[in-house]
């Protein structure tokens, strides 16, 4: 909401205040204030001209010779080189002197041999936003409307010499989407009186009601409807006051009665709209829901297939009007209008939004329906709209007010004691301080003898409802700075993260300082996104959500890799092909059709690795990502945690995974070996699908990692002696895992062993198709004495027998 520090003014004294003392005090009111932008972007010395003369410059075909009265003494020689300038117009004048925006001083010039005594100004070259102006003003100089007096300040006509003040509301406080709110604001704020403008109308001996009449079918959606007819208006341009606050709010000044009715929602904070009431079947007004296969065309000349939610404004045959929203193009008022059929209702806001996402329009009027609008002025601004359309648009205004009240608001009473109030806030109000803040709300209020307020809340404020929004009001009013602080009495307990916040805090550090990107996605997801990787899944139902942004986001996600892959995706569409991705988020799980408890939540880690781990450098070659490096990644996950040891890996085949490049992640528990997640690349079938390469992933439960997780740190002494190392080559089945291995040369050298690594796997066809050859490098170690060969021998050869007769290993020479 805008708001214009000079029509504000007119509603309540703000002498003492400037624009930006005011935004303090609203600010620390709570009504936040965003900015204060001075209308007055250094404009000086521009006045209001007449153009006396006008003629061709003698050199140039594009400029002419004006002669202007500013007011002065004699005319002013002014070149000119705009297409619309003529003898007669009322245009502003920059003087010599002058300053406009830019800090752009204006000097006696010669223009082609011909002397110039100043400029006459654009609407864009003195600051105004040309969007703003009505289109025959866009171009060339700025022709203003007869009325003016020459040489008047160009600051006083177009009521530039102003400050806007810029709310950032929130949805509550709807009551000052209107001037009239913001003033009542400002008063209660200040203890200054709220002047209300003036809406008599002089109506006419003819009755409205014989021109038209108003039925309200929607009872739920509309629960008051009133309207006026006025006849014989002339449509033309609204007087030039009334323009300057409309630009100075961000609202494009259209016609006289347009753009009263703009002005009237401005300040009464109700929407109204004006119908060319020729174009209404005998006056008929009918407020109901739209019907199955109607359109309508609205005014921004867009054909609309009608909802059946959608409430319409018909008479009585055809809709005329999206209520709310907009109106439509059969009942336009125009040029050619001379009866107008008046509008002012209150309409439910949800349906108001239903519409307005409907067809992607949310104006000023829908804004202020969808957040609430004040039952009580739905007639006081119909009037004030007539009155001054009578005014400026010479409207004979018919007598009455046909309307239909299809439910009336009840009045609301909050009783709130002053022990509760004091108690609440911690202060020591008197009886007497707090009749005083509830007379500057303008709260009508009844004190008993035991302390307690009966306070009749006026519909302006329908953000109070309960007791406790009374002590809001006391306590802003009051003054957050003027509350006593207050100790905190017991033990403080002081804050901490939770040993899995704490874990997920460190796996984010260490997983972006190893070169992951973070990700955060949706937690909704796609129906058909829920059956993929059913392994991490198991027998879970998706949880649909009872109302969906839409069916791209209408499920609970199970897994986190489906939109690891559609981010994958998304940046491969883009020419970003080299991925290390990873996500720690939540996945939702129920095996439930219809809940009857809340799902399970479940903690999990998400790795995502394609395209190349390094880039083509002159030295080297780019090389692809592989297995080894997202299992490198869970490792670096291990040693974080400290569970290296208690990390393995079985061989697996799950659904739209990899069948030879995928393994079970194994963790060792107090309840015993427990899978915790998959590892490997994707399906090829399912990379083809996301027009992807190679592309390695694991997911994993986070849970069984908080447990397990043990962040003791055990030290030894660096060895004294010497370590002796045996390489070993073994010829096995294919089939036989390298871990299993490793696991019985560990078992079967003992404490002696200090490390072994397989430095090689070979296959090939000298070894047959079904054989492979793993290459092992053994340490040998003993931490009080160095070990003699014959030991080493006789326990090397110990080794070589214990692989023999398990795996029928041979020794490869």
């Amino acid at each position: 909401m805008n708001v214009s520090y000079k029509w504000l003014n007119e509603y309540i004294d703000l002498n003492g205040y400037t624009g930006e003392a005011l935004a303090e005090l609203m600010t620390s009111g709570g009504i936040e204030i965003d900015v204060v932008e001075s209308r007055n972007k250094g404009v000086s010395g521009v006045v209001v001209g007449r153009v006396v003369t006008r003629e061709k410059h003698p050199d140039a075909d594009k400029l002419s010779v004006c002669t202007v009265d500013v007011g002065g003494s004699e005319p002013l020689q002014i070149v000119c080189g705009a297409k619309n300038v003529a003898a007669g117009q009322l245009v502003p004048v920059a003087t010599v002197g002058a300053k406009l925006p830019g800090d752009f001083a204006i000097k006696r010039a010669k223009l082609r041999g011909v002397e110039s005594q100043g400029m006459i100004c654009s609407a864009k070259e003195i600051g105004l936003n040309e969007k703003l102006l009505p289109k025959e003003q866009q171009e060339g100089i700025l022709v203003l409307p007869e009325g003016m007096t020459v040489g008047q300040s160009i600051l006083d006509v177009l009521g530039i010499d102003d400050e806007v003040l810029e709310l950032d509301l929130t949805p509550n406080r709807s009551d000052c989407l209107s001037m009239l709110g913001v003033a009542y604001e400002v008063g209660a704020l200040t203890g200054r009186e709220v002047k209300l403008p003036d809406n008599q109308v002089s109506d006419t001996t003819e009755l409205a009601s014989e021109h038209l009449s108003v039925q309200i079918e929607a009872v739920e959606q509309c629960s008051h409807y009133a309207a006026r007819y006025i006849k014989g208006v002339v449509i033309g341009p609204s007087p030039q006051w009334m323009q300057n606050r409309l630009m100075a709010a961000g609202i494009r000044p259209i016609s006289n009665v347009v753009d009263i009715t703009n002005f009237v929602m401005l300040e009464y904070g109700q929407p109204l709209h004006a119908f060319d009431a020729d174009k209404v079947n005998h006056g008929r007004i009918v407020v109901r829901l739209a019907r199955e296969g109607e359109v309508i065309v609205t005014l921004d000349d867009q054909e609309r297939k009608l909802e059946p939610h959608t409430l319409v404004i018909t008479d009585g045959e055809k809709p005329i009007a999206l209520a709310g929203v907009m109106g439509g193009a059969n009942s336009e008022v125009n040029e050619s209008t001379v009866n107008i059929l008046l509008e002012s209702a209150r309409f439910d806001g949800g349906t108001v939004r239903k519409t307005s996402r409907q067809i992607g329009l949310r104006s000023e009027s829908s804004i202020r329906f969808e957040k609430g609008v004040d039952p009580a002025r739905v007639v006081p601004a119909l009037d004030r709209a007539a009155a001054l359309i009578a005014k400026y648009a010479d409207g004979l205004v018919l007598e009455g007010v046909v309307q239909e009240v299809a439910s009336a608001p009840e009045e609301k009473e909050i009783y709130v004691s002053l022990d509760k109030i004091n108690r609440y806030l911690g202060t020591e109000l008197s009886k007497l301080e707090v009749q005083t803040l509830f007379g500057r709300l303008q709260f009508s209020f009844e004190l008993s003898l035991d302390g307690v307020f009966k306070v009749q809340v006026p519909s302006r404020r329908g953000d109070i409802t309960r007791d406790v929004d009374l002590i809001e009001e006391v306590a802003r009013l009051y003054g957050y700075d003027n509350i006593p602080t207050t100790p905190i009495e017991g033990a403080a307990t002081p804050g901490a993260l939770t040993k899995p916040q704490a874990i997920r805090r460190e796996l984010r550090k260490r997983l972006t300082d190893a070169g992951l990107n973070e990700v955060i996605s949706y937690s909704f997801t796609h129906p058909d996104r829920t059956r993929l990787f059913p392994a991490l899944n198991g027998s879970v139902v998706p949880i649909r959500l009872s109302l969906p942004m839409s069916e791209d986001r209408s499920v609970l996600r199970t897994s986190l890799l489906p939109q690891l892959l559609e981010t994958a995706t998304y940046n491969r569409n883009r020419k970003i092909e080299d991925l290390s991705l990873f996500e720690i988020g939540s996945v939702f799980h129920t095996e439930e059709t219809e809940l009857t408890r809340l799902p399970q939540e479940k903690h999990r880690l998400a790795v995502l690795l394609t395209g190349s781990r390094t880039s083509t450098q002159w030295n080297r070659k780019s090389s692809p990502v592989d297995f080894y490096d997202v299992k490198g990644v869970l490792e670096t996950v291990g040693e974080v945690l400290g569970i290296s040891g208690l990390i393995s890996y079985v061989a697996a085949q799950p659904e739209d995974m990899h069948p030879g490049r995928t393994a079970a992640i194994v963790l060792e528990t107090e309840r015993g070996p427990e899978t915790i997640g998959y590892v490997g690349q994707v399906h090829p079938a399912l990379q083809l699908e996301h027009d992807l390469q190679d592309v390695y992933v694991l997911e994993i439960e986070l849970a069984p990692l908080y447990d397990a997780a043990n962040f003791d740190i055990a030290y030894k002494s660096l060895p004294r002696y010497p370590a002796m190392q045996r390489d070993i080559a073994v010829v096995l089945n294919r089939e036989i895992e390298v871990g299993k291995v490793i696991d019985a040369v560990r078992e079967t050298a003992g404490e002696l062993l200090e490390s072994v690594n397989v430095f090689d796997i070979y296959t090939g066809e000298k070894l047959g198709a079904e054989k492979k050859s793993v290459a092992l490098s053994l340490v040998y170690r003993h931490d009080a004495r160095t070990l003699t060969d014959e030991e080493v021998t006789e326990l090397h050869g110990r080794v070589v027998a214990k692989l023999e007769q398990s795996f029928a290993a041979e020794l490869r020479k």
